[in-house]
């Protein structure tokens, strides 16, 4: 009788930490991929150099500000701008000239209009 609680107990135990774990996942996985941004003031402390061109058309991805940081995409172009460096996953600068940069982008007005116009630059964010 001893046995088959001990061994009841166990199979709660091991339950339990299966379930705290995807709990914990599915917790940290939003944050992990999020498209939070920081602008910095310099270039040399930018994760990507990025260009903001004239018409959408030009664009590596198309960008769409978002007011809330839990708002932001898996690298679906809506982004966050953090108030720190420490809270972005990505580091952006906004060079002066088109060749300068790594990523070029076109800030739209509508969330459904944000996304990539060029998978080949998409790891640039991840």
């Amino acid at each position: 009788m001893f046995a088959e609680i001990k061994q009841f107990i166990l199979i709660i135990l091991i339950n339990m930490k299966h379930a705290l774990t995807l709990i914990m996942g599915l917790l940290f996985s939003s944050y992990s991929f999020a498209q939070k941004v920081f602008s910095v003031e310099y270039e040399n402390q930018a994760d990507v150099n990025v260009f903001v061109v004239k018409y959408e058309n030009q664009a590596d991805l198309n960008v769409f500000k978002v007011k809330y940081d839990n708002q932001a995409g898996d690298n679906d172009g809506k982004w966050f701008f953090t108030d720190y460096a420490n809270q972005a996953k990505k580091k952006i600068y906004f060079v002066k000239y088109e060749n300068q940069a790594d990523l070029k982008i076109y800030f739209v007005e509508y969330v459904n209009q944000a996304g990539w116009n060029k998978n080949e630059k998409k790891h640039l964010m991840y």
